[in-house]
């Protein structure tokens, strides 16, 4: 299978991250006992602006769940669909050319889900196969290409569509002032990404996907994921997550590598998720690469926050448009999500 193209979308909303600081600080005075230590959270995640799915204004107005579900379908729909339109158009495809779509997200939920309607929207075949995956969190960008290099195997000459949507904007609980809902408001932005897959029976420009691996860390179910309320989604973000990284991470991949025949010395391109800054140090330390093996992601983090399943495609996607290596290079994308879990994903230029 091969990595033919990443085509990405944003909401028209950028604000910068002094901008979001404030309005945050504005909502919270006289009920946040220390408002200088949020503008501390916000500075440490190293994040220089985001975009949003709504106008700034806009979410005073919104005061229900259903109200944020409601607005979170409606921008995913437009995203999504330009995140696609923005990947097949290098390839000279059609909607109509596309037979399977996996569709990830953990902000926002829909039935029918939102690939069901871009397929609308786009007019793809009345025969595409769909898949939407719900749940998988930050970690789900990976799964995503996994599980299409599994149906690839299977269906070589055909072409699947990756699409990731999160909203993460949507999810901020305006009354929970807890450091978890805190850090998310400062970390986390909006976005999509879309892959475009190939079967090994096409011709198609881009890395190959040599092998995949899930990794399950059991009874961690606390780490990270979501409480669901009548308010709706609310953060669970454990300040466990570097350590996980730091103990696991390395064994983790030397296991994979060596299970392909290869080791650390033999990647030459690393593709991380955006996770924070913590948690890149971690990988760093713990796979014991130089700081510029992770300079695109550093950079994807400044520029547009953690945006969830969609940053680790987000970074892939830069990698492949500014700093494709050489003919023969292996890559190692990775991400680390809800369950707490990790997918390792080895490449091939």
């Amino acid at each position: 299978m091969k990595i033919a193209s990443v085509g990405t979308a944003f909401p028209d909303n950028y604000y910068s991250q002094e901008v979001l600081s404030g309005a945050l600080k504005k909502r919270w005075a006289g009920r946040h006992y220390n408002l200088e230590r949020l503008e501390q959270l916000h500075r440490n995640v190293l994040v220089g602006g985001r975009h949003l799915a709504l106008p700034l204004e806009r979410y005073e107005e919104l005061e229900s769940f259903t109200e944020f579900n409601n607005a979170y379908i409606e921008v995913a729909v437009d995203i999504g669909a330009r995140a696609i339109e923005a990947a097949i158009a290098p390839l000279g495809l059609s909607p109509s050319e596309l037979d399977h779509i996996f569709f990830v997200t953990t902000t926002g939920v829909a039935t029918p889900s939102i690939d069901a309607r871009i397929a609308n929207r786009l007019s793809f075949r009345t025969d595409v196969k769909r898949s939407p995956l719900f749940g998988l969190g930050c970690v789900a960008g990976a799964v995503g290409i996994a599980r299409a290099f599994d149906y690839l195997k299977s269906y070589p000459g055909q072409v699947v569509i990756l699409l990731s949507v999160e909203l993460c904007s949507l999810t901020l609980q305006r009354e929970d002032l807890s450091i978890p809902n805190i850090i998310a408001s400062g970390l986390f932005g909006d976005g999509a990404a879309a892959v475009v897959l190939t079967g090994d029976d096409r011709e198609a420009k881009g890395p190959s996907v040599v092998a995949t691996r899930s990794v399950f860390y059991p009874d961690t179910e606390r780490v990270m994921g979501w409480d669901i309320s009548n308010a709706g989604f609310r953060v669970v973000l454990s300040a466990d997550v570097p350590k996980l990284v730091s103990r696991e991470i390395r064994s983790n991949v030397d296991g994979f590598l060596k299970a392909q025949g290869l080791t650390l010395a033999d990647i030459g391109t690393f593709i991380c998720h955006s996770g924070g800054p913590k948690i890149l140090d971690a990988f760093r330390q713990a796979l014991d690469v130089p700081e510029d093996a992770l300079a695109l992601t550093w950079d994807s983090l400044k520029r547009v926050g953690n945006l969830s399943s969609a940053s680790v495609l987000m970074v892939l996607g830069d990698t492949l448009r500014s700093r494709a290596p050489a003919a023969g290079t292996y890559g190692l994308l990775l991400a680390m999500g809800p369950g707490f879990c990790s997918e390792l994903i080895l490449l091939k230029w």
